[in-house]
């Protein structure tokens, strides 16, 4: 096999091969093809394998936005060929490294474009602009007697032939009609003659153009496979399967702070979209952006020095692009000011890849929502979510007025579903939270993100009404404790084989950063849950507010950015 086929574009669709939530199984160099339309219009070409038992992905659903495999339920985004689902593990979000290999795509003259590794433009055709899209012929012979037959392809009475070195043929006839024909190599044995006819001549129906080049190319066929039988079949051939897709080889590294943003956005649109709220569009400089999944957020670098954390909205599907949502703070440190002020529509930013530590189920009978105030950012994503699935919830969003609900486009999608709570008092607030959560029931679960004095009174509510601790979720967007770091203590380490002191004034993940050891991180205030740690042994003081109070009295985890020992020693399980 010529390894130059490779960097060429063949077509190995047509247009019409692809109508809405379909799709195509295709073939080139051996390789097989899952071939999908999203709703947005964007074409997929990924690897034909389900990356957890190799099912082929041609048989799975198209739901405009996602692919689902017909096994064992696993979904795979638009675009980026990320997974966002695994039924079998409902509670976590999957890695990102768990990405299934895309190839080069273009849509162009009625066809579907594509290469292992396509490089440079499409063929030119500029004479085919207006061209008529011919059946597809599959043939059992190497594309290289195919090519060869059509060159002597009864086209006109008079015609003249040109071979392309991508292995397609033109025929030109006297009145300026011509025809490009294009060999598909599906395998070694395997072709399919895809052709373009530039236009189609006077008084002469499209129709009887079709059923011509139909004929004769079944003819040409059927030649063509007879002289193939009476040669030896060659060798099937065998594509190089990758574990990982190619574009995991770009993956920002780690660095031994990671904090580090590798993502370079563009601000594409800025918009307001309630009272001192501004929603904004982030598309990528270079590249695909990385798979997402409801409920996560990104470090987002501002120009003033600052790192703030802020969720995605995007709804499933929403691959070409990020959006995020930031409230501007009476009393800002800097940060929602600078973007509410400073940033404009063409500034570029530095991001991180999504993390995501408030992961939506997807396996709940039923889902209720509460949101507060600009705390509705990671649950408008999960929302829409489950909304795309048709799968069942209720969303509760309060505000201080109807000025301050947003998002009207977004949560259209959801309307029937939607419970605006506008300008209630805080006692007003806890009594309908009452209400909603009043029958907690099997397989129900709650999510919950918003200001501190509604989370507290809603995860005492749940508590109140008997709601079990792994069927409440909730994040808080910042941590209000008043840190005490006055102590001094050691931890070991019991992986690393490392005992190291912590003064005073130093957290625990700033001296296991001076001693070597990388520990994720993101908003370093003890609300996203990042830096999670297990405890194997000792007493902790907690300062954070992403653990539950049952996660607290068992004394497994430490937040390592605020939490101490309130012993002289812990054992960390790093």
């Amino acid at each position: 096999m010529d390894s130059s086929l490779h960097s060429l574009w063949f077509p190995i669709a047509s247009s019409t091969d692809l109508p809405k939530r379909h799709v195509f199984h295709a073939q080139l160099l051996g390789r097989e093809f899952a071939v999908w339309r999203a709703d947005d219009g964007f074409v997929n070409v990924w690897e034909n394998r389900c990356l957890h038992r190799g099912v082929r992905l041609s048989i799975g659903i198209n739901d405009g936005r996602e692919l689902r495999c017909q096994y064992h339920g696993w979904r795979y985004a638009n675009r980026t060929a990320g997974c966002t689902y695994i039924p079998a593990h409902p509670a976590d979000a999957p890695a990102r490294t768990i990405c299934n290999n895309t190839y080069p795509a273009q849509e162009a003259h009625g066809l579907i474009w594509a290469g292992e590794e396509a490089q440079g433009q499409l063929p030119d055709l500029k004479v085919f602009n207006e061209a008529i899209v011919l059946r597809p012929i599959p043939v059992n012979a190497p594309a290289e007697m195919v090519s060869a037959a059509l060159c002597h392809y009864a086209f006109a009475d008079q015609y003249q032939s040109q071979s392309h070195s991508d292995g397609s043929v033109t025929l030109t006839a006297h009145d300026g009609q011509a025809v490009r024909f294009f060999v598909q190599p599906c395998d070694s044995n395997r072709s399919v003659i895809r052709g373009l006819v530039n236009r189609v001549p006077e008084n002469t129906e499209r129709l009887s153009i079709l059923r011509h080049h139909s004929f004769h190319l079944q003819e040409l066929r059927d030649h063509v496979e007879l002289e193939a039988a009476q040669k030896e079949t060659p060798e099937p051939m065998l594509p190089k399967l990758a574990r990982v897709a190619k574009e995991l080889a770009d993956m920002p590294p780690a660095h031994t702070d990671n904090r580090t943003a590798d993502l370079r956005v563009q601000v594409t649109a800025k918009e307001k979209t309630a009272n001192d709220i501004v929603a904004l569009r982030l598309e990528s400089l270079k590249g695909q952006l990385p798979t997402f999944h409801a409920g996560a957020h990104i470090d987002v670098h501002l120009h003033n020095g600052l790192i703030r954390q802020y969720s995605l909205i995007n709804g499933p599907g929403e691959t070409d692009h990020y959006r995020i949502a930031v409230k501007r703070e009476q009393n800002s440190r800097g940060g929602s000011n600078s973007i509410h002020t400073d940033l404009r529509e063409g500034d570029v930013l530095a991001i991180s890849a999504p993390r995501n530590n408030f992961p939506l189920r997807r396996d709940a009978l039923r889902t209720i929502f509460i949101a507060g105030g600009i705390g509705v950012t990671p649950l408008l994503a999960m929302a829409r979510a489950l909304n795309a699935q048709a799968l069942d919830f209720e969303f509760h969003y309060f505000v201080q007025s109807k000025e301050h609900a947003g998002f009207e486009a977004e949560m259209h999608e959801f309307q029937q579903d939607l419970n605006i709570h506008a300008g209630l008092t805080p006692d007003q607030t806890r009594h309908r939270l009452r209400t909603i959560l009043a029958e907690p029931a099997h397989a129900h679960h709650v999510y919950i993100c918003g200001p501190a004095p509604m989370l507290e009174a809603a995860l005492s509510i749940t508590e109140q009404q008997g709601w079990s601790d792994k069927a409440v979720h909730f994040e808080c967007f910042k941590n209000t404790t008043e840190i005490d770091d006055s102590n001094s203590f050691e931890i070991d380490l019991a992986r690393s084989a490392m005992t190291l002191t912590v003064p005073a004034g130093k957290t625990i993940l700033e001296v296991l950063r001076e001693n070597g050891v990388n520990l994720a991180s993101s908003c370093e205030q003890g609300a996203c849950g990042t830096c999670r740690c297990s405890v194997i042994e000792g007493d902790i003081k907690h300062q954070d507010v992403y653990l539950s109070q049952a996660e607290k009295d068992a004394g497994k985890s430490i937040m390592t950015c605020v939490s101490r020992a309130a012993s002289d020693r812990l054992i960390l399980d790093i």
